[in-house]
């Protein structure tokens, strides 16, 4: 579709023949209409009336008739000012289908990042503390980002930014010291040492003695003491134990779990560059920069000469130039660190190369929030992970049980399917959105949900099994595809055809829920086509196997989107 839009704003730019008018911009103008009665891209003349002088209606006319076309385009009508341009069904389904039967599970993938690295850091989470709601969606929305630009042939390196250093780590310490008998920290570790952090916070917060132990425990702790260090390892082995097992039911990717800690020794060096280049000034005792006069300065040292959160990022930021000489480096965090970022970013100024600084970017995402409110940890007021897995599993597995009582593998398929909406539930919506968090709604099986996707492949699988047909049995050189002419037809494959463009705009857009929408319009398209269009009661032998290919290559679209979103397709529901 890209390349096809491409020569479409080039014809456009001939016909024109204007010098005042780039075909960077023509292309740029060009859209798909809403309804598919307006054709396949229409492009507005409104934005050519002050240039040329005219209105957008003869501009229109005249545009048409000077434009000189290929075959790929069967006609091109003005509307109100519009450009309407009509693919040719025919040449469309040729393309798509042999191209889909040519490349299978690779149709959509691409080449065009190869040799560019890439750096996805996401998740993210803090140490001896379960994970709860709102890791989830950095962790789905981070994993959804990696496998999009892996699929376009980028180098991929995906890192979980631990944070596994701070004063919470001199609470946590005075609080296991007080309370860890309590508990059995072999069955839930991570619930047991949330929950000691949260009864040790509240004495802290009303016993100033209490916090100047914590305090001391964490400059212990950084002065390196041996007893506190190891307690220090423990809570991140079992934390990272903990969360590895969920990274793999949500098919996570990290090639790094270098957190706050590892860049303990390496912040000297980013003070010593700023304090060179004579940026680095004092105020009120702190060390800072100054970022603009639109944003407070950055904060690199406090006042009482110890490091925070982003002296960390700093040197995490040179360290990842030097190491990974990175094209991009995306962080995936929440809406409330927009300002950090943002200072951070003007602060690298000062410690990368311009190629490195032009890389780095913030990838912000909506509140996942309860009815109730915002999640706290520190107050106790999360739903975990964890919980929400199994509940969602055990729904799938009544609601499997009801439709399909002999179904084998009931619990890989409600595993499949209870993950899936989950991970659909939030990768459908923008990411910018904020989410009140409903169960009951994230677990419907019928809309614009993950089932409801995973359902159509499932279909299509078992069409094509009640058919006998396999892809690998037929000559694909006598597939006749020019026997697609159905409306219903030609709609679904003019929607498989957008799959790599939607994938590479997904991509450039931060924004998985562009191809999690599109598989809900492939799905849609797959219904409309399979309850018009006969296919294993079809009488002429020809057509049922190129509608059958038709269902095969829908089937590929599907399961490979769900897959990049990290979902998983059961073959049966």
């Amino acid at each position: 579709m890209e390349e096809k839009k491409l020569n479409i704003a080039k014809s456009i730019y001939n016909a024109l023949n204007n010098e005042n008018i780039t075909l960077e911009e023509i292309e740029s103008k060009i859209e798909t209409p809403k309804d598919k009665q307006n054709g396949d891209f229409a492009y507005p003349c409104f934005n050519l009336a002050k240039v040329l002088r005219n209105s957008p209606v003869n501009i229109a006319n005249s545009i048409k008739e000077n434009i000189v076309l290929d075959d790929s385009i069967s006609k091109v009508e003005v509307v109100n000012g519009f450009l309407n341009f009509y693919l040719n069904s025919e040449n469309i389904v040729n393309d798509v289908l042999m191209k889909i039967v040519e490349e299978k599970e690779e149709y959509g993938s691409s080449k065009e990042g190869e040799g560019t690295n890439i750096i996805v850091e996401y998740s993210s989470p803090n140490i001896a503390k379960p994970f709860h709601l709102g890791h989830f969606r950095n962790t789905v929305l981070g994993k959804a980002l990696y496998d999009l630009y892996e699929t376009l042939g980028y180098n991929v390196t995906g890192i979980n930014h631990l944070g596994d250093w701070g004063r919470q780590f001199g609470i946590l310490i005075e609080g296991y010291r007080r309370f860890k008998d309590e508990y059995n920290l072999e069955e839930n570790p991570l619930e047991a040492l949330s929950d000691i952090y949260v009864r040790i916070n509240k004495i802290a917060k009303e016993d100033e003695e209490v916090m100047n132990i914590a305090r001391e425990n964490f400059k212990k702790l950084e002065e390196g003491d041996v007893e506190l260090t190891k307690l220090w390892k423990f809570f991140r082995e079992v934390s990272l134990k903990e969360y590895n097992r969920i990274y793999s039911l949500l098919g996570s990717k990290f090639d790094s779990y270098n957190g706050e800690a590892f860049y303990n020794d390496k912040m000297d060096e980013v003070i010593d560059i700023l304090d060179k280049k004579s940026v680095l000034i004092d105020s009120q005792g702190a060390k800072v920069v100054e970022v603009g006069d639109n944003m407070p300065p950055c904060i690199v040292l406090k006042s009482n000469g110890s490091t925070i959160y982003a002296t960390r990022d700093l040197a995490a930021i040179l360290y990842r130039a030097r190491t990974y000489d990175f094209t991009k480096c995306i962080y995936i965090t929440a809406t409330e660190q927009i300002l950090h970022f943002k200072q951070i970013f003007e602060v690298a100024k000062h410690l990368v190369d311009e190629k490195y600084q032009k890389g780095l970017v913030h990838v912000s995402y909506g509140m996942i929030r309860l009815k109730t409110g915002k999640m706290s940890t520190r107050e106790g007021n999360v739903i975990y992970v964890n919980d929400l897995i199994n509940d969602a599993i055990n729904k799938s597995k009544e609601i499997m049980l009801a439709k399909n009582p002999e179904l084998e593998n009931l619990d890989e398929v409600s595993k499949k399917i209870g993950i899936g909406a989950l991970i659909f539930n939030y990768l459908k919506n923008g990411k910018n959105k904020d989410i009140i968090f409903d169960l009951d709604e994230t677990l419907r099986f019928d809309g614009e949900t993950g089932p409801y996707v995973q359902y159509t492949y499932v279909r299509t699988k078992s069409i094509l099994e009640k058919v006998g047909f396999n892809i690998e049995n037929i000559n694909k050189d006598e597939i006749q595809y020019n026997l697609l002419k159905e409306k219903q037809e030609v709609e679904l494959i003019k929607e498989l055809e957008k799959f790599e463009a939607i994938i590479r705009k997904a991509a450039n857009e931060y924004e998985p829920s562009i191809l999690a929408r599109y598989l809900i319009d492939v799905a849609t398209a797959f219904s409309r086509f399979y309850n018009e269009c006969s296919v294993a009661n079809c009488d002429d032998d020809k057509l049922k196997e190129v509608r059958c290919t038709l269902v095969y290559a829908t089937s590929i679209v599907i399961k490979k989107g769900l897959s990049i979103l990290g979902i998983d397709c059961p073959e049966k529901m």
